[in-house]
């Protein structure tokens, strides 16, 4: 028998930081982007005789594992078993144990033993011991970081968007903070789902009523090749269906406080050589235009009193979409490099960030029109590049022919592959914003992780 511990000191009570755990979206919170775990079935929470049900990656294959929950005692602990699963045994304790005034320990101890007697624990174990490592030192610098967040009244959220990148990331991280998040989506299928159509003005006044604020995320991806017909779709699925939103908002009696409505750093155009903050001029490129009538799609809200708030999002990075996801495969195989000449800059976030940015913006009322959401410390391709691979143990000596990527991608890769922007978050920053992120070597190791 094997036995793993971890602990860290929180900010917070040990009622407060088990409460955290109790909450909808505290696993999808602690599930690792470099390696996530699927929930199949999940019932009764963290209580004694709950059980929950997953599927991980075994290289090639898929692995079902089944949990119980047992000894819970609220405040103090609960404990995990393996019903089902790889390990010939394996029993997790999760202890809360208060160590001063609003602070607490959290300790995660484990005892496991692997399968095959003692062939499976020469073979297995010290690769068994370095996955565990690198995953607690994910959760528990995610807890940190989440338990750390200022304590604001619960709200009534709705987010539209919710399935895409950003969403699933966002929500996990709103309901663990105790509001109730509902979703804006083509296909209602249940309670905290609102059903809307953009395309037929479909979105009834009445369902909206009680929201307290709106955080709008929807929209078709840019990320394909530019038809006319694409154009059309990406430019149709920002801007009919904000303007729809911001209507009913506006005609509610009670209309929420705050929209938050994303948008990009592209409004500013796809190429210049200058550093970009709120105050610089806009381009006049398609994805310039895109955006700009994005955001003056919310004009209707505004016009009601409501705030809003218009995040201009640069490239968010996650293994499980976006840019380094798409990056990921060829780094990992040891054939990456900058593309084109390399100096192109890239501003960049953090989708730890992107979410923190999200709930920042939520509960500081004196903020509102665009707000850039970027690293202050942006780099240049070749940077980026070399901060991979460095990350990653890969090396990265093969660079891509700008010629290649317009001949793949057209305007699409000219505009984004290829765009050069230097965008900070002045805003950001005179709000007094803590990036969770600010070094694109942190924040690749702790989404990759490596730290």
């Amino acid at each position: 028998m094997h036995r793993f511990e971890k602990q860290i000191e929180l900010p917070v009570s040990a009622r407060e930081a088990f409460a955290w755990h109790e909450r909808p979206g505290a696993f999808a919170r602690l599930n690792p982007p470099w390696d996530p775990v699927e929930v199949m079935e999940q019932t009764g929470g963290v209580k004694t005789g709950a059980r929950v049900r997953l599927r991980a990656r075994a290289g090639p294959f898929r692995q079902v594992m089944e949990f119980r929950h047992e000894a819970y005692q609220a405040g103090v602990q609960f404990c995990d078993r393996q019903v089902r699963g790889p390990f010939r045994s394996w029993f997790h304790e999760h202890k809360f144990e208060p160590v001063a005034e609003g602070r607490c320990r959290l300790v995660d101890r484990i005892t496991y033993t692997l399968p095959l007697g003692r062939i499976g624990a020469m073979l297995g174990q010290s690769f068994v011991a370095r996955k565990l490592e690198r995953l607690f030192y994910y959760r528990h610098t995610t807890t940190y970081m989440d338990t750390s967040l200022p304590k604001i009244q619960p709200m009534n959220i709705l987010v539209s968007g919710g399935t895409g990148l950003l969403g699933r990331a966002l929500i996990p991280l709103l309901t663990t903070q105790g509001h109730r998040v509902r979703l804006l989506t083509r296909n209602p299928r249940g309670d905290d789902m609102i059903g809307w159509n953009p395309d037929a003005a479909e979105l009834k006044e009445e369902e909206l009523e009680g929201v307290d604020a709106v955080i709008h995320l929807a929209g078709e991806t840019v990320a394909q090749k530019w038809t006319p017909e694409a154009k059309r779709r990406i430019r149709k699925s920002r801007v009919v269906g904000t303007r729809l939103l911001a209507e009913r908002l506006a005609g509610l009696s009670k209309p929420p406080a705050v929209l938050i409505s994303a948008s990009g750093i592209n409004v500013y155009g796809d190429d210049r050589d200058e550093l970009l903050d709120e105050d610089s001029s806009t381009g006049d490129s398609f994805l310039a235009e895109v955006c700009k009538a994005w955001e003056a799609a919310t004009a209707p809200a505004e016009a009601a009193g409501i705030r809003v708030v218009h995040l201009r999002l640069g490239a968010v990075l996650s293994p499980e979409g976006g840019a380094l996801a798409k990056l990921l495969p060829v780094f990992q195989k040891g054939i990456g490099g900058r593309v084109g000449k390399g100096d192109q800059r890239f501003s960049w976030i953090s989708i730890e960030d992107a979410i923190g940015v999200l709930e920042f913006l939520l509960r500081r009322d004196d903020i509102s029109g665009p707000v850039n959401g970027v690293s202050p410390k942006v780099v240049d391709n070749a940077e980026l590049t070399r901060t991979l691979g460095k990350v990653l143990g890969k090396p990265t000596f093969l660079p891509v022919p700008a010629l290649a990527i317009k001949m793949m991608f057209g305007e699409m890769g000219k505009a984004t592959v290829l765009g050069n922007l230097h965008v900070v978050p002045k805003r950001l920053e005179a709000a007094n914003y803590d990036f969770r992120f600010e070094s694109l070597e942190s924040a690749l190791s702790h989404l990759l992780g490596k730290a």
